[in-house]
This record gives structure tokens, sequence and C-alpha cells, in this order.
């Protein structure tokens, strides 16, 4: 901040070195202190830079690089700092050996008592905005924010007073602890300057160039004017302890809806967790039931394969039964033939005997040819039955075998079913209903619950049709060989 004098009104650049002399006296008279208590020397025209302290050789740098050439001081402060730099020549050349010890003053500021009142949302007033063309930028909002980017700052908002044609910032901050700690420092920052809010109250009528700004409190909330209306529209007087306890409570509000909602998941979660143990219950005991069917079907199926073994040796020792006695009869046959040859010689009648017997002989040799060929043609069927007996059983097994794989198919789609239902109930009851990722989840889940279901669907079709076909193949081969077995005995019965 630059420094300005109790005069109001400047110089031109011409009466720098006419000006000079009247400061310079004033310097001698001990109006501005330039060597303090503590021996340190510090510059009485810029009383606004932190920097206070200085060793004498960078004093006199800094007034006669301000006196010569900076181009953003007025010819008044140069001027000043010109007669400071004669004064250290002149009056403080003793100085120049001693050597400094840098103190940096700080103004003491005062720490807020728990009934202040604050505007809240905590806010920053700047004042004392000086409009001229060169300074353009210091009415636009985005300047303020840059300027205390430090305090971080929400917005900013330019007033206007059109009394003096000044402008007035208002700068909000985060309504949070560390909003109030930024605008704690904000107000300390222009305290150190000493152009807070007390310079400002004293300094009215003279306030020179400079901006001053403070944190609002209750006086800026009940005052007149812009800032007052834009305080009292947009913000609430509160104290540190409201805020405290209004925090307390919200927290406390918090606890117990966090606690409430955790009472209500554990309900869910309770009653989730004895559904799934129901469907685990149910889901073992299936298993079991299934278990046994399996035993069941397994004896039943080695049962029906030592019958129709046993069938099957049954009907080859008939067979072989038939064959004996079928050559037996042939064997008779022959001999009776060779002793009706023998007898030839006997008389006409016996002669036309053994001719009737020897034909009768040759018909009944002639069935038992026909028989024994239709014998040899029921063991060709009686061996076709077999191996298609034996075919078919190979059908039967492989069908039984196909069978279990989808009975286990179908057992295995029903638990992913159940499973599947269960972690949608979860999903529906612990995922947030506005989630997208939890909705999207939960819809590809459903999908793939249906597909699993009309999966399960279809494999119990076709276990169906496999049960109905085996039924008509087993009656349709049962049928076969009863007609077959009918057919054989009733030839050999003919014979």
């Amino acid at each position: 901040m630059e420094y300005s004098s109790d005069e109001e009104s400047d110089i031109s650049e011409s009466e720098i070195n006419d000006y000079v002399d009247k400061p310079y006296e004033e310097l001698r008279a001990g109006k501005y202190k330039v060597k303090a208590a503590n021996s340190n020397l510090r510059c009485p025209f810029c009383a606004g830079k932190k920097k206070q302290d200085y060793r004498y050789k960078d004093l006199l740098q800094h007034a006669s690089g301000v006196g010569k050439g900076s181009a953003n001081r007025s010819a008044k402060q140069k001027a000043n700092h010109l007669a400071l730099a004669k004064y250290l020549q002149t009056d403080l050349a003793t100085e120049s050996d001693q050597p400094q010890r840098a103190i940096e003053q700080e103004p003491v500021s005062q720490t807020p008592k728990q009934d202040d009142l604050f505007v809240w949302p905590w806010v920053g007033i700047i004042v004392n905005i000086v409009t001229e063309p060169k300074n353009k930028d210091m009415v636009d909002a985005e300047y303020w924010l840059k300027k205390f980017a430090k305090y971080k700052p929400l917005e900013a908002h330019i007033l206007w007073n059109s009394e003096d044609q000044t402008v007035q910032a208002i700068l909000t901050f985060n309504q949070d602890w560390i909003g109030f700690k930024n605008a704690m420092g904000f107000e300390k920052n222009f305290e150190m300057d000493h152009l807070g809010k007390k310079e400002w109250s004293e300094r009215k009528g003279n306030l020179g160039p400079n901006i001053y700004g403070w944190f609002a409190r209750a006086d800026d909330y009940n005052s007149e004017g812009a800032i007052g209306d834009y305080l009292r529209n947009n913000g609430e007087l509160k104290t540190i302890s409201d805020l405290v306890q209004e925090a307390a409570q919200n927290k406390n509000d918090i606890v117990a809806n966090l606690a409430n909602k955790i009472d209500m998941t554990n309900e869910t979660l309770e009653h989730m967790q004895y559904k799934f143990n129901e469907k685990s219950i149910s889901l073992m005991r299936m298993i079991e039931e299934k278990d046994k069917l399996n035993q069941a079907y397994y004896e039943e199926s080695r049962k029906m394969q030592r019958l129709a073994q046993n069938h099957v040796r049954r009907i080859l020792e008939e067979q072989e039964k038939l064959n004996y006695e079928l050559e037996s009869k042939r064997k008779e046959l022959d001999s009776w033939s060779k002793e009706l040859n023998k007898r030839e010689a006997l008389t006409e009648r016996e002669r036309q005997k053994l001719d009737e017997e020897k034909k009768k002989n040759d018909v009944r040799n002639s069935s038992l040819k026909m028989a024994s060929i239709e014998q040899k043609r029921a063991d060709e069927n009686v061996l076709r039955l077999v191996e298609e007996q034996k075919r078919e059983k190979e059908e039967a097994l492989n069908k039984i075998l196909e069978l279990e794989k989808q009975l286990d198919t179908k057992q295995k789609l029903e638990m992913e079913i159940e499973e599947l239902k269960g972690k949608i109930q979860v999903m529906k009851h612990l995922g947030d209903q506005d989630d997208t990722g939890v909705q999207k989840k939960m819809k590809e889940m459903t999908e793939e619950l249906e597909g699993k279901v009309g999966e399960m669907d279809d494999l119990e079709a076709l276990n169906h049709t496999l049960i109905v076909k085996e039924r008509q193949s087993n009656d349709e081969l049962q049928e076969a060989r009863k007609e077959l077995i009918a057919v054989c005995l009733f030839k050999f019965l003919s014979i």
C-alpha cells in the first residue's frame, strides 16, 4: 500500500526539487521518524509496506530509487524520498557503519469472541476504490478474485457509491471454518498495512487513494447504504457459538439418520439372511432327494439289466433244447426209413403199407425239413432279437446317462437361479435406487435370470420328450419280442 500525506494537493514533476526542502526540514524536526527506538531504520513515507526495517545502505538505495526513477509514484512521493535520501546522507551518515537487526512489526489482531456477531456466509468488505481511467480493472469482479486469491474467495460483487463516485467490493468466502479463517486472514492483511476498518473510520474525509478492507460484522449488517442492503439481502448475523451449536446439531441429526438407516439395513440383511438360509435348506433337501432318486434309478436299471440277461439266457436254453429234440426226431425218422427199406421184400400188402408208411415218412421228413428251416429262421430271428435288444439296451443306457446329465444341469440351473434371485434382492435392499450403475447391474442380472429360467424350461421339455420316446421304444420292443416268441412256439408246436 502507498503512503498518503495529510496534504490533499499534489505537485507537478517540475516542482519536485523545490518541494524537497520542506519534508527535509520536517525530517530534521522529528515529524517523521526514521530511526526507531531499537536503532532500526525505516521509511516514514512507505508506512504500508510490510518491510519496515532497513540497513542504512538499503534504505538509502530505496529512497534514491523511488525519488529518481519510480514510474508508479507521484511527484510528491518522489520529493519525499529525495528529502529522505538527503537526510540520510547529511544527518544520519554515522549510521552507515552500524549493524541493523531486522524485526518485522505486525499489528496485534484481536481474537474474535464467541458472542461476536459476524455476517454469515462470511463476507469481506473493500471500500474507497477510486475509479480512474488507468484503474478500469478495479471495477471488475475478477480483478478482486485474483488479487485476493490466496484467501480463496468464492464470489466478488461490485457496488457503486453514487455520492462520491467510488466503488465498493464484497467478497464472499466458504461457509465453513476454513472460510472463516480465510476471511480473518483477509482482514489481518489490511490491519498489517494500517488500512483496516479502524483506520477507515478515523480517516473519513481524508482517505487518500488507498483501499480499506475488513471482515463484515453486525455494524456493517445494520448500516445504511449499498453495503448494508446487500448484507441484509444475502446474509444473516450469527455468533461463533451459534455456528458451533448448529454444526453440533447437524452432526447429531446426521448421526441419528445414519443410525436409523443402519438399523433398517441390518433388519433387511437379517431378513435376507433368513430367506437365504431357507433357500439353502431347500436346495440341500432337493440335492438329497436328487441323490436318492439317482440311487433308486441306478438300482432299478441294474435290476432291469439282470432281468434282460436272464430272459435272453432262458430263451437260448429253450432254443438249444428245441434243437436237441428236433435232432432226436430226425434220427428216429432216419432209422424208421432204413427199417422200411429192409422190409421191401415183404408181401405186396405189406409193400403197400410200407409205401404208404414211406409216403407218410416222406411227408413227415419234408415237414421236419421245413420245421428245421423254420427253426433256423427262428434262430436267426432270436439272434437278431438278441442283438437288437443289446443295441436297445445300449441306447437306453445312453439315454439314462443323458437324462442324468440333464438332471444335473437342471439342478445346477435351479441353484444358479436361486443364487441370482438372492443377489438381486440383496442389491435392491442395499443399493441406491438412483444409482445408474446399480440399476444397470440389476438389469443385467435380471436378464441373465430370465435366460437361465428359459434354459431350464427347455431342458425340462427335452427331458419329458426323451422319457416319452424311451417308454414308446420299450413298449414296441416288448410287443415285438412277444410276437416273435409266440410265432416260434406256434410253429414248433404245429410240427
